[in-house]
């Protein structure tokens, strides 16, 4: 389709589409929303118009948000778990996500629209920690709200701009897709960078499960940090003698340890990611014995079979 096809399109039944590419961007489809609602934005003639358009892109995304609630809500921290392993970067688990989450509550809702990846992991975050639906819905409206108006005033303010960078698409089409293209290989070439550099900092000695209950059998246990999300530690098997904690505050958890006594992270993120960063800040803090458990708390369950840890 032709630049200014779409942009004719984009008048004549614009309100449908700002609804369409927002709900499929908020339910996680990688089909970015802020350019069409800039381009509707550009088409505004009036406070009616802007209305229409806002109006569609926060119901939409309600719509979305309220889905993936319901899916946390229901499936728990699967649905979590999931969203940690179709992450490109390892380190960015969404364990660490949930305790920012639990700490800010619904405030971190109206900021998560205008967090990459974010906006996707809070809504089921908020169904799994069971926060009110209502705050919930009020909440992912104000930040919706927030979002899309200033992306339809922008299109609105820069309308003379984005209509000459159409013209301009329109005249250089190959130009323009082989830049789109650099872009985005350019995008997946730095996701991937993150996880080749994430691999390197993950190439630090693990403790094996077996090696884990020895350690734990013996008189001077170490300190277990359990890295594992708040609603994890809820719906799952505690491990006796383990300190919560998460990675903002792992000091915190750490306490007065002595520093040449051991220390063993452990979490349940695809390859060990909190738990392999917890203890790498800890070692460059100067401790001298901090082991990640390998294959964290799956291995660790799997290792022990039916009985209590």
């Amino acid at each position: 389709m032709k630049l200014s096809l779409l942009s004719q399109a984009v008048q004549e039944d614009a309100v449908f589409l700002v609804f369409a590419n927002v709900l499929f961007q908020q339910l996680g489809f990688p089909v970015p929303a802020v350019p069409s609602m800039l381009l509707a934005g550009s088409a505004i003639e009036g406070f009616g118009d802007l209305g229409c358009f806002l109006f569609a892109a926060v119901s939409a995304s309600v719509i979305a948000d309220i889905v993936w609630y319901l899916a946390g809500k229901v499936f728990g921290y699967r649905v979590l778990s999931v969203l940690c392993r179709l992450s490109i970067n390892p380190a960015s688990c969404v364990t660490q996500t949930e305790a920012r989450f639990i700490r800010w509550g619904a405030i971190s809702l109206i900021v998560a629209k205008f967090v990459p990846g974010f906006s996707t992991v809070a809504p089921p975050i908020a169904g799994a920690t069971k926060m009110p639906l209502l705050v919930f819905a009020i909440a992912s409206a104000i930040g919706a709200a927030l979002w899309a108006g200033l992306a339809l005033i922008a299109g609105w303010f820069l309308r003379a701009e984005v209509q000459s960078v159409i013209g301009y698409l329109e005249s250089n089409a190959a130009e323009a897709i082989a830049t789109l293209v650099l872009l985005v290989c350019l995008w997946i070439g730095w996701k991937f960078w993150q996880k080749y550099r994430f691999k390197r900092t993950a190439a630090i000695e693990h403790v094996t499960p077996a090696a884990f209950l020895q350690l734990m059998a013996m008189d001077r246990k170490p300190l277990v940090l359990d890295l594992r999300g708040a609603r994890m530690l809820q719906e799952s098997r505690s491990i006796e003698g383990a300190v919560p904690a998460d990675l903002d505050r792992l000091f915190d958890s750490v306490g007065t340890w002595p520093k040449e006594m051991p220390i063993i992270t452990l979490c349940a993120c695809p390859e060990d990611a909190s738990a392999v960063l917890a203890a790498k800040r800890l070692m460059d803090a100067g401790y001298e014995f901090v082991r990640p458990l390998k294959g964290g708390y799956e291995a660790l369950i799997k290792a022990i079979g039916e009985g209590d840890i």
